[in-house]
């Protein structure tokens, strides 16, 4: 179908239902399923601590002291390495963090429009 939108009628013109294209059938039933920054299949209250998580308290302090000796040079090849690995983690989390953001954003404009 090249039209996103295709009227039913009857014998007498008059609209009776609606063929929909796929794509707009998924935006209609499910309008986050198409974008893909959506974090899909949480709730609301799982989106929102997912959104203010942080890391765990042993990882984060690990992480400062880390950090703080590396502005000394003070850290051997192992804590380079490691260092490196929690700050992944840690970009990991922020960019969940965003998208569940964005998604929350997203449920209360579709709820708006609603």
């Amino acid at each position: 179908m090249s039209q996103p939108v295709q009227y039913v009628t009857n014998e007498h013109g008059e609209r009776v239902g609606v063929l929909l294209d796929l794509n707009t059938y998924y935006r209609l039933v499910n309008p986050l399923g198409l974008d893909d920054e959506c974090l899909l299949g949480l709730s609301t209250d799982e989106l929102k601590a997912l959104s203010c998580c942080k890391l765990a308290v042993a990882e984060q302090t690990r992480l400062d002291d880390l950090v703080a000796r590396n502005t000394e040079s003070l850290l051997c090849a192992d804590e380079v390495g490691e260092l490196d690995d929690l700050l992944a983690k840690a970009d990991q989390l922020t960019i969940l963090k965003t998208r569940a953001r964005y998604t929350l954003k997203r449920l209360e404009k579709v709820k708006a429009a609603a």
